[in-house]
């Protein structure tokens, strides 16, 4: 069966609501109905632009193969497990043929397990609302999935919130496993957050990002560079960013306060209320402007929102600026382009927009910030690297280490980055490879020379005891033991 994907707007109902949602469609135009209902399942769960295009892909794919193999299984599982196989090996012959017709080449074991995990929730859903069989059913675990599955729900509930007052017993499910798992991908450390390289900072935004033509253009483009390597914003949350969202800093006069709020349960700005009382983003954009938040919008449209936590009960993240002159460069900068803005037409409430002729005063796409962030690059002789720290989110990067290397307390980081988890930093306190390279430097020239030194003895101090760590109180060695994930011991 051949399928191809297209972005569909689903109307439910008589109240003119729709949903914008990427559907399947088969060789006879037909939409994919099984599918297009799991898929608005999703939705209706809050499940994130990016877990529903995995599905779509994951089917695709199935349904690709399915095609392409009409009559080679016995049952739904024997077919999905040689299916699970075609994701890691391909389909292609070591003679470079392939009978089927797909031509698949490898895919990488963690989008494999991606697509396993969803066709295995799609295929569930389908066996207990079709009355279908499940090509991943659950079977009995061996002891040692057994261990592992024990290990992740000890895991789970000890850091689970709500914890204490949940059932503490063993959950059946740890004594079973998927038929299919897919392959154990290979272990990482925590992988080494690469930020953009602080002695380049001025010049990219001076002369890359504001070298463009039209001022418009490179005023708008350094304000949402200045969130991102001042303020510590993705670049998908610099977009929501509303006009009402930036006010005079009560404690600098030459500085602002900077407030992102969610996409849809944000609250509307001026003490809004809607004509049903509600007082939220989304319903505000529905009855003023008839437009629905940009993070639940399909294609180029779509800004998605990661952040789970917010600062206030009106659900918004507030900026906070380091160092500290990040704010005043941001404020002279928005009252200049304050002064574009006012002259052009827009119908609606964002304030960073598109100055090209054709799609004057609409906002401005995530896709034309990365076009424009690649051409500011390259006005420095620069290309878009992520390994080197050249890319957008290498700024949030550079904030986070920003704040570690000028000895802010893990907890302070936590509010300023918005992570739901203290762990969540650990990226950003992980030695760099040029403090691992200075530090192996350092080490060998003591080797190679050295010193004599008589340890003294003492009683020990708070020093040596944290050394110990503390297993009840923090398991994760994040303040003691001999190597602690936060820092050295104060």
């Amino acid at each position: 069966m051949r399928t191809v994907k297209v972005t569909a707007k689903i109307i439910q109902n008589d109240t003119g609501v729709f949903i914008q949602t990427p559907v399947l469609m088969d060789e006879n135009n037909e939409i994919i109905q099984p599918f297009l209902d799991f898929v608005l399942k999703l939705k209706r769960d809050g499940k994130s632009q990016s877990t529903i295009n995995n599905s779509t892909r994951a089917t695709q794919r199935l349904l690709e193969y399915m095609a392409a193999n009409p009559n080679g299984f016995s049952t739904p599982q024997t077919m999905f497990e040689n299916f699970s196989s075609c994701l890691y090996s391909g389909t292609i012959s070591e003679e470079g043929l392939d009978p089927s017709g797909l031509y698949w080449l490898p895919h990488s074991k963690q989008v494999a397990q991606i697509y396993i995990y969803a066709l295995s929730q799609l295929t569930d859903w389908m066996a207990e609302n079709h009355k279908s069989t499940s090509m991943n059913p659950f079977i009995k675990a061996d002891s040692h999935t057994q261990r592992l599955n024990y290990a992740a729900w000890f895991r789970k509930n000890q850091n689970d919130f709500l914890g204490h007052i949940k059932d503490k017993h063993i959950n059946s499910t740890v004594r079973y496993a998927r038929s299919i798992q897919g392959r154990k991908p290979l272990g990482k450390q925590i992988h080494d957050a690469i930020e953009f390289p602080e002695n380049t900072f001025e010049k990219f935004y001076f002369s890359g990002l504001g070298g463009a033509l039209d001022c418009r253009v490179a005023l708008r483009d350094q304000l949402i560079l200045l969130l991102m390597h001042g303020g510590g914003l993705r670049e998908s949350e610099a977009l929501h960013l509303w006009i009402e969202d930036v006010l005079i800093d009560p404690f600098n006069n030459n500085s602002v306060k900077v407030r992102v709020y969610h996409p849809e349960e944000g609250r509307a700005p001026n003490k809004w209320r809607g004509r049903s009382n509600q007082t939220t983003r989304a319903a505000y954009l529905l009855e003023k402007y008839a437009l629905t938040p940009r993070n639940q919008l399909s294609g180029k449209k779509n800004v998605g929102w990661k952040n789970r936590l917010t600062d206030n009960k009106d659900s918004y993240l507030e900026i906070h600026w380091f160092p500290i002159q990040f704010g005043e460069i941001f404020a002279k900068a928005w009252n200049n382009y304050m002064r574009y803005l006012v002259c052009i037409e827009r119908n609606h409430p964002y304030a960073f927009i598109s100055f090209h002729s054709q799609h004057l005063g609409e906002a401005y796409t995530l896709n034309a910030f990365h076009d424009n962030y690649r051409r500011g690059l390259k006005r420095i002789g620069l290309d878009v690297s992520k390994s080197d720290g050249l890319s957008p989110h290498s700024h949030r990067h550079a904030y986070g280490r920003r704040l570690s290397r000028a000895g802010v307390e893990p907890i302070i980081i936590k509010k300023c980055l918005h992570h739901s988890s203290i762990e969540s930093q650990l990226v950003y306190t992980t030695p760099s490879l040029k403090e691992v390279t200075k530090a192996l430097t350092a080490a060998t020239e003591q080797l190679l020379n050295p010193s004599d030194s008589n340890e003294e003895t003492c009683t020990p101090s708070w020093q040596v005891l944290l050394q110990h760590g503390f297993d009840d109180i923090d398991p994760y060695n994040l303040f003691a033991g001999k190597n602690p994930k936060f820092g050295k011991h104060k």
